[in-house]
């Protein structure tokens, strides 16, 4: 099983239009994915129409379970989507409480991975997408996976966020002596601004191979895939943004294969 964590320490930087991207690319070539949503806003959640605050069981009752959490708790959380290969952990609202819950709690950022590991059968691919802040939800995120994608808006403002989210790296490095690999994507690159082409240059130049040679550009369709509730490859496939997204994939599938 291969867990992808999507984050960034500045939000709207396409976090969750890249997870919904690259999980239903996946979905589409025959793997089972599973969607973690870690956000309170649970943006991931209500793309696929559902609405956590109705359900019995989600994201937050597995954190609140503890590293003990049970195989029959985790399955109860999760939801089936109408499309083949994809389902969905649910976020709530109640997740932003966790921290003072539970934060001071040994072993809490742990639950997740051991949450997962109960799943390791069961699914190909696990993309988890977590909120721009560090804690408790942000730590079990990083604690889960090898590999942080990290989307950066093509924007000089963004690429500040870009260095607060690295910092995190490091400090997880320590306290959960685990290295990540880092895969730093440019999102919403804007061909016809300077603007953009420099901030791409500056990522570039600052961050070298961890940044992937592309970019994901501005494109419409995202937003439309969404208001369907549609994983962009199955709303247009051809979409440019699709299609970087397809490059993106490919890098990512090669780097860690099944």
């Amino acid at each position: 099983m291969v867990i992808w964590t999507i984050a960034n320490q500045k939000g709207g930087v396409g976090k969750t239009t890249t997870t919904v991207s690259l999980g239903g690319l996946l979905a589409e070539r025959g793997h089972r994915v599973l969607f973690i949503d870690l956000d309170p806003h649970a943006s991931l959640t209500y793309y696929f129409g559902i609405d956590s605050e109705e359900l019995e069981q989600s994201a937050f009752d597995i954190l609140l379970a503890g590293p003990d959490v049970d195989r029959e708790t985790v399955q109860g959380a999760i939801q089936h989507t109408k499309f083949d290969n994809i389902d969905v952990l649910p976020a709530t609202m109640a997740l932003a409480t966790l921290d003072r819950k539970l934060g001071g709690k040994s072993g809490m950022g742990l639950v997740l991975r051991r949450a997962l590991r109960k799943l390791r059968m069961d699914y190909d691919y696990v993309l988890i997408d977590v909120p721009p802040v560090l804690g408790v939800l942000m730590v079990n995120a990083l604690a889960a996976c090898r590999r942080v994608i990290v989307p950066v808006q093509c924007e000089t403002l963004a690429l500040k966020g870009l260095d607060r989210m690295l910092q995190t790296l490091d400090l997880v490095k320590v306290s959960l002596r685990q290295d990540h690999q880092v895969t730093i994507v440019p999102t919403m690159y804007d061909k016809r601004t300077k603007a953009s082409l420099d901030a791409y240059r500056q990522l570039a130049k600052q961050h070298g191979n961890k940044v992937w040679s592309g970019m994901i550009p501005i494109d419409t369709k995202f937003r439309d895939a969404s208001a369907a509730q549609t994983p962009p490859s199955m709303y247009m496939a051809k979409a440019r943004g699709v299609i970087a997204y397809t490059q993106l994939l490919t890098l990512l599938m090669q780097k860690d294969p099944l």
